[in-house]
């Protein structure tokens, strides 16, 4: 039913121009340039209604008459030195090939595995570029309601390191909790927290230096975490926190190498050749 009405539609448009060769639909002219049917192909997204694809063609419509009459009189008002465009297309088609060459290069030769050592090393080098802006921490929360059966069980497993106890805290927030976040051995940011839990104070780091435990009723909740660790911003960041920077930060050093390798590989190679010179 869809597709007949979208066909109708472009069946009243083409209507109010006429055809091309009749075969294709022309639903606008400017000058002798036409704009045709098939080109609402991408402009039409499956699923709309008839009424909102009308909307999008007339308005894709309009939108090609204007940019052609404006197009047309910026040709006639411009001179020919300032309509030539060729050094910067040329300049702007060399940046695309050299850009293409140099991304299948780094696909094809980059090396991407890099060692914990090598984390660890680039780390203990320059960890003073690693200055912590926010607080973080390493936390359990849960969400629950405050009729859930057996609370106290949270209580007392949040606050263990045991395995079977965190074990037995996962199954008992996948039956009950709200919402819940466990992995006490990764770096969050504070601010991320208290989003979640509604924890009032002042001064984060005053509060993260005197709470380890923390429990909040707001009806019809329950908000209980435990702080494992955390780190006050301005501060070097820990490593932990920082991994995944540290790797991004290497593997792009390795991009700029290989091509910096590649461009005086290219000029020793064309000077050993004599393939250019310099009058």
């Amino acid at each position: 039913m869809r597709k007949l009405l979208f066909f109708c539609l472009l069946f009243l448009l083409a209507c109010q121009v006429g055809f091309r060769d009749d075969s294709e639909e022309i639903l606008a002219r400017v000058g002798d340039e036409y704009l045709y049917a098939s080109e609402l192909d991408r402009i039409i997204i499956p699923g709309v209604s008839a009424k909102d694809s009308l909307i999008l063609s007339q308005n894709f419509i309009n939108n090609w008459i204007r940019q052609k009459l404006l197009l047309k009189h910026a040709e006639k008002n411009l001179t020919y030195d300032q309509k030539d465009f060729s050094t910067e297309l040329d300049d702007y088609r060399n940046s695309l090939i050299i850009y293409k060459y140099e991304t299948l290069l780094i696909e094809q030769r980059l090396d991407t595995i890099i060692t914990e050592e090598e984390i660890e090393d680039y780390y203990n080098k320059n960890n003073k570029n690693f200055e912590l802006k926010d607080n973080i921490v390493k936390v359990s929360y849960v969400k629950i309601h405050v009729d859930s059966p057996g609370i106290d069980k949270i209580r007392y497993f949040i606050n263990s390191d045991s395995l079977q106890f965190r074990d037995s805290l996962e199954k008992y927030c996948s039956q009950y909790a709200i919402k819940y976040f466990l992995d006490n051995e990764s770096w969050i940011l504070f601010d991320e927290l208290i989003k979640e839990i509604p924890i009032s104070t002042y001064n984060y780091e005053v509060f993260l230096k005197n709470n380890r435990y923390v429990e909040i009723r707001d009806n019809p909740y329950y908000y209980i975490a435990y702080f494992d660790d955390f780190e006050i911003k301005d501060g070097i960041s820990p490593l932990s926190f920082e991994r995944e920077n540290i790797i991004n930060y290497i593997i792009n050093q390795r991009k700029v190498k290989l091509v910096n390798d590649l461009k005086e590989k290219t000029f020793r190679e064309a000077i050993e050749n004599n393939e250019f010179e310099i009058y």
